[in-house]
This record gives C-alpha cells, structure tokens and sequence, in this order.
C-alpha cells in the first residue's frame, strides 16, 4: 500500500542534517549573550542540540501539555529561542511567537486569543525583568498552566528550563512530521486592529525557500542572523534558511555594530541576515576588506515602501538581496544587480530565483482594485487575513478572495510596468518590529500630562520613532509604564531637545 506524500516539517530538516553530519556545528551564540541575559555563550553541534531538543520537548510532554495545544514563546535571538521553537515542534505543540517589545496589555491579549497552555521566557533581557512580565500577564490568562524560564532568580512559581537542560533527556511521545500541520502563530495590526496569524510548517519553509534561493545561500553555509525572530519574517529568515541550508546558524541580538563584525570574522559567516537600512550601512563601511568571509547579504525591509530610494549596494563580492516585509501577511526578495540598484519587481507570479527561467514559483505579486498592494502563494496565510463579514449578512456567502491585500499603497510604473509601493497602511505605525495603530498614540499622549507631546517621526532604520516632550520626563515614563508600555519601549521616548 502506497504512503501518502508528506510534506517536511522544521524538525524533519533538522534531524535529516542530524543524521548526515551530527558532530558538525549547529547553533551559536551571540558573544555578548552574558551582557545581554546572563547566560555565557554556547556553541552546540547537532547532536549536542538535538539532545537539548529532546530533553525540552520530554519536558514539555510530562508537564502535561496535550498535542496540538499553543505554547507562547518571548525569548531574544540566541540559543534557547532555536531549541524551544524545535522543541515544541516535536513534543506536537504550535508556537506563538511574542515579540520583546510588546506591552503587558498585549502579552495577556495573545496569550487569551490562542488559548496558550504555557510560555517561555528569560529572567532578563537587556536588563529588563521579562520573567515578572511573564507572571503577570499569564495570572489574567485563564488558559494558561505552566510557565518556564531560562536563566537565574526566576519567579516563584516558574519553572526552571535550565535545569531541564542540565538532565538526561525523558520520554517523548510519537508525533507524525507533517508539514500541512500548524507550527507558529505570530501577530500583526491591521486597521481592523489586533489579528493572530497562524502558520503551518510548509508556509514557514515556502518564505525560507524564497529567500535562500533568491540569494542563492549555498548548502553548508554558515548564516549570521540578526534580525529579531518574533515574526514570520524573523523564523522564515533565521530557522528555516538555517535548515535548510543544512550550515551553521550563528546569532546576534541586534544590535551592536562592533560585536556584530567581530562575530562575522570570528565565525567567518558567509551569509548576512539583518534588516536592509543596517545592511547598507555596513555596505558603506568597506565590507571586503572589514568582514572578507561574507559572500551574501540579505537585508530585509520592514518599510518595503523604502527600497526603490534606498542607497547602491557597493560590495560586490557579496551581493545584497532586498527582501521586502508586508506584516505578518508574506514577503518576497530580489536580489540586486551589478550596479546595485533595487531591480523592478513585476507583477504576477515571482520565481525563487527570480531571473532564472523555470524556477519554481514562490508567491505572486497583485495589484488590488483599491490600489493597494496584494499577495497570493503558499507562504501567504490567506484565511487569517479574511475581510470581517459585513453587519446584517451574517447568513449570506461572502465572495472568495484567493489573496492578502496587505494595505500598503501601490501603483504599476507606467514605462516599465513595475510595481511601485507608494506608502504604508493607512492608520499604522511601527517602531521597529513593534507595530501599533496611530490612535494609540492619542491615548498614550494624554496619560503624559498637560502640554505633553507624543508622536511618531519616520525613520530609516526602524520605521518610525517616538519622539516627545514633557515638562516631566521622569512623570512621562512613569505614566507610560501605568498604560502597560514596555520597558523597552517606555525607553523610546525622548525630549525632542535630546534630553532624556
């Protein structure tokens, strides 16, 4: 009797590797990780890594987390991130990703939205108590029955994963490796507000095949990820080209410029994933003669409206390949020409490689009757972004939409016919990978006092940034931490003067 075909899953490309060369090097570091958690640096090889990943996921089993259910993850980019989302893929569990920056408001608000039966975080992150945000959000979510760390002075009440580490593995249950199965659920903000955006694993794979094939990474590759990893975007660009390269992995928290370069050199990383504006100032720098191992770059653009204005790519000997970000909804790349201009992206369907005739079909690019940008393809989560139904024809069939519209403004160039994204969704702003709507900004204003300002300024590097004034910095902090901000995100605001 024939098997039906199954699609891979993450954990599948890893134990294939596994299998093939398990003492090769798997997974490093950032060198400042101590600074960073507290943790010294770890460098594991893929047998090392596939016994951590055992002993997380026989955890994860024995504390009674059934199959299929949600565990929420809140972790920086180091190794602890790579072996939990592993090992929850193996225990049969599906991820939640929760980004750094997010607010205690909208740590409980997802936590309650997926029904998550436990998360994982750090004792600290950058000096930030993450293991005490952590108890307090998952004391107002109902569905949550466990709650693990990694590092010291962990909370009453939460459970230690280093000491799970530091044990022989227990035992594990059969799960069947189907890549049509849910693997994550990230979070966007669209105009209709706060969305979870499920994931299956084949989707996950789709956006890592797009990227690596369009930049051509090359299979035993060692690739230098520092672009955070709690999106869809982050995962797709650091686990799955990972993966599927079959290399190394190496991590940096972002971002500090000289541990990255020291990084690069000490590791000789050949493949660069970061977001694109620190890509190109690190192009500017003289990358041949600085970080000689690269041979790749892969800049990724969270304000995919940037790239046709952006600056030549001038370090040939390692090709940068924009890859543009649209949300949680999908993304696609092109790499960039000799004379390391952005090349015209054309509407319809997009091949990875994008210029080799043949090549199989990554994803398809539209323009939508409203003039806004839309995607359709494997790694495009369409039912997730489903219009809501219209009041009052809750009994009639609404039409079917076979793509993601992803709000951003877009035109076709009328000499070329190119697609040109003209703006971002109306109504959203983003500091960094945070994104919010702009009406939040109303209500976080007010709660600064009288004659306060708050506002968000464009920038190049992370979107947009908060900018304020407050005859009472000291009191504006205090009353942002009041609504929920995160710590890291109160951090942002700033006099316009430059004073803190």
């Amino acid at each position: 009797m024939n098997q039906p075909a199954v699609s891979p899953t993450l954990d599948t490309l890893f134990q294939r590797t596994l299998m093939r060369q398990p003492h090769a090097t798997a997974l490093l570091d950032p060198l400042n990780k101590a600074r960073v958690t507290g943790h010294q640096p770890r460098r594991m090889s893929y047998a090392e890594a596939d016994t951590a990943i055992e002993a997380l996921s026989a955890h994860f089993v024995e504390s009674g987390l059934p199959a299929n259910s949600v565990i929420a993850i809140q972790l920086p980019n180091t190794v602890e991130f790579v072996l939990t989302v592993l090992a929850a893929h193996r225990a049969g569990l599906v991820v939640a990703v929760l980004p750094l920056l997010w607010r205690h408001a909208e740590l409980t608000a997802a936590l309650n939205r997926t029904a998550a039966r436990a998360i994982v975080t750090m004792s600290t992150v950058d000096g930030v108590g993450y293991a005490d945000l952590a108890m307090h959000a998952a004391a107002e979510a109902f569905s949550i029955r466990h709650v693990y760390g990694f590092g010291d002075d962990l909370p009453e009440g939460m459970a230690s994963l280093d000491d799970v580490l530091a044990r022989p593995p227990g035992t594990t249950r059969a799960v069947i490796q189907d890549g049509r199965k849910a693997a994550m659920i990230s979070f966007d903000v669209t105009a209709e507000g706060f969305r979870p955006v499920p994931r299956p694993h084949f989707s996950l794979i789709a956006g890592g095949l797009a990227m690596s094939l369009e930049a051509d990474v090359k299979q035993g590759a060692t690739v230098m990820a520092a672009f955070t990893p709690m999106s869809f975007a982050g995962l797709a660009s650091s686990l799955a080209v990972w993966l599927l390269s079959g290399g190394t992995l190496a991590l940096h928290h972002p971002f500090e410029n000289d541990v990255l370069e020291q990084q690069i050199n000490e590791h000789e990383c050949e493949v660069l994933i970061a977001p694109a504006q620190l890509a190109l100032r690190l192009g500017d720098s003289d990358l041949a003669a600085r970080m000689p191992s690269l041979r790749n770059v892969i800049g990724l653009w969270r304000a995919p409206e940037q790239v046709a204005a952006s600056d030549v790519w001038i370090a040939p000997h390692a090709p940068l390949t924009d890859v543009y970000l649209f949300g949680e909804a999908g993304l696609f790349g092109a790499r960039r020409g000799e004379d390391g201009m952005p090349v015209p992206v054309m509407p319809g369907p997009h091949g990875a490689p994008r210029e080799q005739a043949g090549s199989s079909i990554a994803g398809e690019i539209l323009l939508t009757p409203k003039g806004t940008l839309g995607l359709r393809g494997a790694m495009v989560p369409i039912a997730a972004y489903a219009p809501p139904q219209p009041v009052g024809d809750t009994l009639t069939a609404q039409p079917p939409r076979d793509y993601v519209d992803t709000g951003y403004a877009a035109r076709l160039d009328r000499a070329s016919g190119a697609i040109c994204i003209t703006a971002p969704p109306s109504g959203i702003m983003a500091v960094g990978g945070y994104r919010f709507l702009s009406n939040d900004l109303q209500e976080w204003a007010r709660r600064l006092g009288q004659g306060a300002l708050l506002t968000a300024l464009p920038d190049r590097l992370s979107g947009h940034r908060l900018a304020g004034r407050a005859q009472d910095n000291a009191r504006a902090r205090e009353a942002l931490s009041e609504l929920g901000l995160n710590p890291l995100m109160v951090e942002a605001f700033r006099d316009r003067s430059g004073a803190a």
